[in-house]
């Protein structure tokens, strides 16, 4: 409201100079009391949530001290709601994102956290099966080994977000974990701190993810991932361990695929042992022999032109830690350099330029149109979205990779005028 009065305060003053030079105070003093006014009406509806909110937390269990240790003060960030409504312009290439999360400088800050770790991670991995490079390589990622922790309150983050974000509901329940872990004396309310989306510690665990794996590591009666290295990577090798990681198995990795091969089976949903991949001519780079998996999928995130991947499940259980093949390949990735073996080999299609968010919610419009149903269009690259590019690319006889380019828009426009 006031940055639209003002606008109206520089307009007028343009068009009529002096008389509205004249006007402007008294317009500038509405603006200054309907800001006040704005603030004071939020605070109240946001001091009302919270009297229903620490109603519902009371009946869940949660001790009066408790709340009021963590409720009485707590303030409403419109910070968080900025961040949780804004979206880039641009879809993110996943080279662009490997580059920054497997940049030399993680590379070598990881090699130097595992050395300097290694027989905490070790311990870790021997208990629960995970390899000590994975492990540290999800915390290289989620946090750059513990240098970007979020400087939020993670109360007042989920407070806000369950008052008036998009997932009301998930929040208001997250922030009832949280108040169960300050509780159970693991952190005390003013060290919770995270990310603007109630995520915390070295490897950003929500609250509720944190009751169902944190441990305690070092043996000092508290679940601290916010400064106990050893409880960190406990907790985050628990974490896997309980999503079904199996011990031994590689990730998988990455292949060479023939000239005749149908991209239509790079689909994750597509699972074959190795040696079926191996008999439909996919090889090992350099000639190595590929990973001995039962139920493998072949994947080319850029298509064609792209690197190829044979993925198993290992690669799924890192992806229930984050649901995105490119945050699973970068965990791998980095995980291998750090065990010392190669980085990724296969050049990307770099000359590719990104599409924007508008454009992909073209494509999907067109896409429905033509009769390939991908879903409410969205400006998010998912399956459905890849399956119908992949039936419209074999409808005009193209290499069926389902791999999103300007080129393939313009030849969706050109089909639905």
């Amino acid at each position: 409201m006031m940055s639209r009065i003002l606008s109206l305060v520089l307009l007028s003053a343009a068009l009529a100079g002096c008389q509205a030079r004249a006007a402007s105070p008294d317009l500038m003093a509405v603006a200054a009391s309907d800001a006040p006014a704005a603030e004071r009406a939020e605070a109240a509806g946001f001091d009302a949530w919270r009297a229903s909110f620490r109603e519902r937390a009371r009946a869940a269990g949660i001790a009066e001290a408790t709340l009021s240790r963590t409720l009485d003060g707590l303030r409403y960030r419109p910070r968080v709601i900025e961040l949780d409504r804004s979206q880039p312009e641009f879809v993110r290439p996943i080279w662009t994102y490997l580059d920054s999360a497997v940049s030399p400088t993680r590379i070598r800050q990881g090699r130097a956290r595992l050395a300097e770790h290694r027989d905490t991670a070790r311990a870790a991995a021997r208990r629960y099966g995970v390899p000590a490079e994975i492990l540290v390589a999800i915390w290289g990622i989620e946090s750059s080994y513990g240098d970007h922790l979020g400087d939020f309150s993670t109360l007042e983050a989920l407070a806000t977000l369950a008052y008036e974000g998009r997932r009301r509901d998930f929040a208001r329940d997250e922030l009832i974990a949280a108040l169960r872990i300050i509780e159970a004396g693991d952190i005390a309310p003013e060290r919770m701190l995270g990310s603007w989306a109630g995520a915390m510690g070295h490897t950003q665990f929500l609250p509720s993810s944190f009751l169902a794996h944190a441990v305690d590591g070092d043996d000092d009666g508290r679940r601290d991932i916010w400064g106990s290295i050893p409880d960190v990577l406990a907790s985050t090798a628990h974490y896997l361990e309980a999503a079904g990681w199996h011990e031994g198995e590689p990730w998988g990795a990455e292949v060479v695929l023939p000239a005749d091969f149908d991209h239509g089976l790079a689909d994750s949903s597509i699972r074959r042992s190795s040696a079926e991949w191996a008999a439909a001519g996919v090889q090992g780079r350099q000639g190595r022999p590929l990973p001995a998996l039962d139920d493998a999928a072949v994947i080319a995130p850029a298509g064609a032109r792209g690197p190829a991947f044979l993925v198993g499940h290992n690669f799924r259980v890192i992806r229930r830690y984050n649901n995105a093949t490119s945050y699973a390949l970068a965990v791998a990735s980095l995980a291998d350099v750090l065990a010392g073996r190669d980085a990724i080999q296969g050049a990307w299609p770099r000359d590719e330029p990104p599409l924007k968010r508008a454009q992909v919610s073209e494509m999907q419009r067109r896409l429905n149109a033509l009769g390939h149903e991908v879903g409410p269009p969205d400006g998010v690259l998912g399956p459905n979205t890849r399956r119908g590019l992949r039936a419209f690319q074999r409808r005009l006889g193209l290499v069926p990779d389902g791999f999103a380019t300007l080129g393939l828009l313009e030849r969706l426009r050109r089909q639905t005028l």
